[in-house]
């Protein structure tokens, strides 16, 4: 006897597989946030994981006010669980999204690799505070699109870094950098001076200070806001 069950779908079409993914969304978000979520899945692109959709439409379709569905986008975004980076296209990120993205271009490890770069050259300055939020993210995605070269972000990174470092050693007092955007108004300034002794000086004296870093007061040092 043949002991074995077999299931068969009622509709083969309009689902998705919904696995360890789906419930690290349920134990995270919130219901109406997870209801978006759900929503999004069934409706993605399968390859990308993306779909163009307004908060306009995605409250007119799950039948919210168009603030209610706004706050529950904020929060995947805020959660990491998707990224928007042009406004137009909500992605579902790798950590929530089942299914193995098309992710074999050369443009999609060139932006994978630019994302990290600009990470690791954000979080290793001594005057950040942060983790890298969806929000810096999507801000390095629209920098990489809009042609900003790495070698720019990094040196912007290294000059308003070191100018926040100089303004805390000399007020003794400060907040400390929390997000990408802070370096942004430095890149006309970035632009204009292409000198390498210039950048290497603004390295050397960016070193100096955050090995000397523990002589700030570390009342300093856990400001974040």
């Amino acid at each position: 006897m043949n002991t074995s069950t077999h299931f068969h779908l009622k509709q083969p079409s309009g689902w998705f597989a919904a696995g360890r993914e789906t419930e690290q969304a349920l134990l995270l978000l919130s219901d109406a946030a997870f209801k978006l979520f759900l929503w999004l899945c069934l409706h993605a692109e399968r390859s990308r994981g993306c779909l163009p959709a307004s908060a306009r439409e995605l409250a007119l379709a799950l039948h919210k006010t168009e603030p209610e569905l706004q706050a529950a986008l904020d929060e995947l975004f805020r959660q990491g669980v998707c990224l928007s980076p042009d406004g137009d296209v909500i992605e579902i990120t790798d950590r929530f999204w089942p299914y193995q993205r098309d992710s074999n271009s050369e443009g999609d490890d060139d932006i994978t690799a630019y994302i990290a770069h600009v990470k690791r050259c954000f979080l290793e300055r001594r005057c950040v505070r942060s983790t890298f939020t969806p929000a810096d993210e999507k801000l390095a995605i629209r920098l990489h699109r809009d042609g900003v070269s790495i070698v720019d972000v990094e040196r912007a990174i290294l000059l308003g870094s070191l100018r926040k470092s100089v303004a805390l050693q000399d007020h003794r007092r400060g907040t400390l950098v929390t997000t990408l955007h802070y370096f942004t108004a430095l890149f006309d300034e970035v632009l204009q001076n292409t000198s390498p002794e210039y950048w290497n000086y603004v390295t050397r004296k960016l070193r100096s200070f955050e090995q000397h870093w523990k002589e700030i007061p570390i009342s300093l040092q856990q400001e974040t806001k």
